[in-house]
């Protein structure tokens, strides 16, 4: 017996948490409106802060595009065929990808000139190829919650949706993953905050209570002082 209705759409009444990406969503949100104030507010030669501000930027990219990986890998494929009628929708998906990875190029061409000069011309470009870069991604952003989030929902099973989110941590480095929960729960709700914590393991959770919190409170200060009274 097929595990799927007739409509191609997992014959189960258990459906996939799609809302957690809308929480995921928030940090690309958040955090790509706040990198170019970040370049820009870098005093001109000042590389000790160019460093730490290269160091987040790439924390970001890398997590995006382990983020963007994953759906490449592991939901288009699956909505092509279970949901073949949404196809010219899919296929924007995967344009919209390739169009953050060319903003995404250009700021990986000005970073490592930035990182080098921490001059004010270069932290310009690097700016504005991030402003770009951010205009792509809100567009994308807003489409696949709006439309595709809810084929998600139909047409995957709870196990291919939760390894989604598992490849995508698996690009996290360990040492930084307390610092990528702390940015899920900064603007997570309680009932949201609840849910990404009980999903963590025990030791996660332990550690988020005993050091992470503080670790990501200190590094949230340290990182966003320059922007304070803006």
């Amino acid at each position: 017996m097929s595990p799927y209705s007739s409509q191609g759409a997992p014959a189960t009444a258990e459906r996939p948490h799609t809302h957690e990406m809308v929480v995921v969503h928030r940090v690309f949100r958040r955090e790509s409106a706040m990198l170019p104030r970040l370049v820009r507010a870098v005093p001109d030669g000042d590389a000790a802060r160019a460093a730490r501000v290269t160091e987040a930027l790439r924390d970001y990219t890398n997590g995006l595009h382990h983020h963007h990986h994953a759906e490449d890998e592991l939901v288009w494929p699956l909505l092509r065929s279970r949901a073949a009628h949404d196809e010219v929708l899919v296929g924007r998906m995967t344009e919209q990808h390739e169009a953050i990875d060319a903003t995404l190029t250009a700021v990986a061409e000005w970073l490592p000139v930035w990182e080098r000069s921490a001059d004010r011309i270069s932290g310009e470009e690097l700016a504005l190829a991030l402003d770009a870069h951010r205009t792509a991604l809100l567009d994308h952003l807003d489409e696949e919650e709006r439309s595709v989030l809810p084929l998600i929902a139909a047409h995957l099973t709870v196990a291919e949706w939760d390894l989604v989110g598992e490849r995508g941590m698996e690009g996290i480095p360990k040492n930084k993953r307390m610092l990528a929960l702390g940015a899920i729960l900064e603007e997570a709700t309680p009932e949201e905050s609840a849910y990404f914590l009980g999903r963590a393991p025990l030791l996660g959770r332990l550690l988020w209570q005993a050091v992470g919190r503080r670790q990501y409170a200190a590094y949230r200060r340290a990182m966003r002082a320059p922007l304070d009274g803006e």
